[in-house]
C-alpha cells in the first residue's frame, strides 16, 4: 500500500469509529476527517472546494430552503389540517391515509422535517381517537424513507450516490429514473406495516408514551438541525403559498422533462422565492441546516480521497476476486447486503460516499454497467430500519412515541429483508440492460 493509501484507511477507520461511538458531532467528524486528508496531501485545496460545491451540497441546500418557504406560508399546517378532520372522520383508517399522503410529500421533500412535523399531528390525533400513537409512529417513519426512495431527490442518498457516480465518470440519473425500483419497495413495505406492524408491536402498545414536543427531540447523531424552526405553527398566506408551490413544482419539472440539472433549477427556486420576498435571506440561512450539509461535504473529501489514493480500487479488487466465479447479480446482491448492514451502523451519507466508488469499480470489473449498483446503493443507503439509530426519522419517532429498541427490531428486521428481496427483483425487471451495456445479462460489456 502506498502512503496515501494508509492514510487514507486511518482516516477512514478512525471517522468510522468516531461515528459508531458518537460521542462528537458527526459533522465534525466528517470535517476532522477531510482537515487531516488535506493537511497531509492526499487531497489537494481545490478537491475539498469542489466537494463544498457539488451538486448535491447545492440540491439539497436549495431544497431546504424551498422546503422552509413552504413551511413559513402556512401550507403545510393548512394541508396537516386537513388531514386532521379527514382522520377525525374515518377513525384508524384516516390516519393510515394520512400517513400515505406524507409519504407522497416525502417523494419530493426531504423527510426529517417533514416527520418533525408529522409526528406530534399522528401522535395527538391517535389519542384523540384512543388508539395507541406507537401504532403509527414508526411506520411514519418507515414510509417517509421508503416514498423518499421513489425519486432522484427523495433522499440526500440518493442525490449524493448520484452526485459521488458522477464525480467516477457515470452519467447523471434522471428524476425518475430510480422509481421502477422504489415504487414496488414502498407499495411492498406500506402493506406490511399496515398488516404487520401492530401485531409485532402489540407486546408495548400498552406502555405509555412520553409526551415529547417537536421543539424537545434530541437526535445526537443524525444532526437533522433546528427542528424547532420546522415546528411552530405558521399563518397561512395564500400569496406566498401559491408561489412556493408554484416555484417547487417548476423546479421538479424542469429538472424532471431533462432541461437543467435538479441543482441547477432548485438553486434557481430558492433564489426566485428570495427575490420575490416569499422568504427573507435571514428565513432562507435559517433553514438552511448546515450540520447534514457539512457532514455529506465531509464525507464527499474522503470519498475522494479512497478514490484518488487507490483505495477503493484496493478494496474493490480483493471483493472481486471472491466474487468472480459467481456473476454480477450474486455481486449485485452482495453490495446490497453489506450496504444495508453499514447504514445500520452508520450515516446514510457516510455509507453513500464509502460505497459508490467501490459499486462501480465492482461493476466495471465484472465487465457490466455500473447503473444497476448504484440504484441498489441508493436503496440500500436509505433502508435503515432495524434500529431506532439507522436513520434520523427513526430517532425522532422514538423518542417521542417512547418505543423499546426491541421494537425496531421486531418490525424493521423483517421489512429490511423484504425491501431487500423487493429491491433486488426490481433492479433485475427494469435495469436489466441498456442500449449498449447489458448488466445482469451474462454477455461482458465492451471496455
Amino acid at each position: 500500500m502506498t502512503l496515501d493509501q494508509v492514510l487514507t484507511l486511518v482516516v477512514l477507520v478512525t471517522v468510522v469509529a468516531a461515528l459508531i461511538w458518537d460521542k462528537v458531532r458527526s459533522d465534525v467528524v466528517a470535517l476532522s476527517g477531510a482537515a487531516v486528508l488535506l493537511i497531509t496531501g492526499v487531497v489537494r485545496p481545490i478537491e475539498v472546494q469542489g466537494a463544498f460545491a457539488s451538486p448535491a451540497i447545492i440540491a439539497l441546500a436549495s431544497l431546504f430552503v424551498i422546503a422552509y418557504a413552504l413551511e413559513l406560508s402556512g401550507l403545510l399546517d393548512r394541508a396537516i389540517e386537513a388531514a386532521v378532520k379527514m382522520c377525525k372522520r374515518l377513525g384508524s383508517a384516516g390516519i393510515w391515509l394520512m400517513l400515505g399522503a406524507i409519504g407522497l410529500v416525502s417523494c419530493f421533500l426531504n423527510s426529517t422535517p417533514i416527520v418533525v412535523l408529522g409526528a406530534p399531528v399522528v401522535r395527538d390525533v391517535a389519542t384523540a381517537l384512543k388508539l395507541p400513537p406507537k401504532r403509527y409512529l414508526m411506520p411514519l417513519s418507515y414510509i417517509t424513507v421508503l416514498t423518499g426512495c421513489c425519486t432522484l431527490i427523495g433522499t440526500s442518498t440518493n442525490l449524493l450516490v448520484d452526485d459521488m457516480a458522477r464525480v467516477a465518470g457515470q452519467p447523471r440519473f434522471g428524476m425518475f429514473e430510480i422509481t421502477p425500483v422504489g415504487l414496488p419497495m414502498a407499495l411492498a413495505g406500506g402493506i406490511y406495516l399496515f398488516l404487520f406492524s401492530g401485531k409485532l408491536m402489540r407486546g408495548s402498545l400498552a406502555d405509555p408514551a412520553p409526551v415529547a414536543s417537536a421543539r424537545e427531540i434530541d437526535v445526537p447523531g443524525a444532526q437533522v438541525g433546528d427542528s424547532s424552526l420546522f415546528a411552530e405553527h405558521r399563518p397561512f398566506q395564500p400569496v406566498k403559498a401559491a408561489i412556493a408551490l408554484g416555484v417547487f413544482v417548476a423546479a421538479i419539472a424542469v429538472a424532471a422533462a431533462g432541461l437543467a440539472p435538479i441543482a441547477a433549477s432548485a438553486f434557481a427556486g430558492a433564489v426566485v422565492l428570495i427575490l420575490l420576498r416569499v422568504i427573507t435571506a435571514d428565513e432562507a440561512y435559517g433553514g438552511l441546516r448546515p450540520q447534514i450539509l457539512i457532514l455529506i461535504a465531509g464525507m464527499v473529501v474522503i470519498g475522494m480521497a479512497m478514490e484518488q489514493s487507490g483505495l477503493a480500487a484496493q478494496a474493490t479488487g480483493a471483493l472481486v476476486g471472491s466474487m468472480q466465479e459467481f456473476g454480477p447479480l450474486t455481486a449485485l446482491i452482495v453490495l446490497y447486503g453489506i450496504t444495508m448492514v453499514l447504514t445500520e451502523l452508520l450515516s446514510n451519507a457516510t455509507v453513500a460516499v464509502l460505497v459508490t466508488p467501490i459499486a462501480v469499480a465492482l461493476a466495471e470489473s465484472l465487465g457490466v454497467s455500473p447503473r444497476p449498483f448504484l440504484v441498489a446503493v441508493m436503496m440500500a443507503g436509505s433502508a435503515a430500519f432495524a434500529t431506532p439509530f439507522g436513520y434520523q426519522t427513526n430517532v425522532i419517532v422514538y423518542q417521542m412515541g417512547g418505543y423499546r429498541y426491541m421494537d425496531f427490531v421486531k418490525v424493521g428486521l423483517p421489512l429490511n429483508l423484504i425491501t431487500y428481496a423487493v429491491a433486488i427483483l426490481a433492479i433485475q425487471t427494469f435495469f436489466r440492460s441498456d442500449e449498449d451495456r447489458p448488466w445482469l445479462g451474462w454477455s461482458p460489456c465492451p471496455i
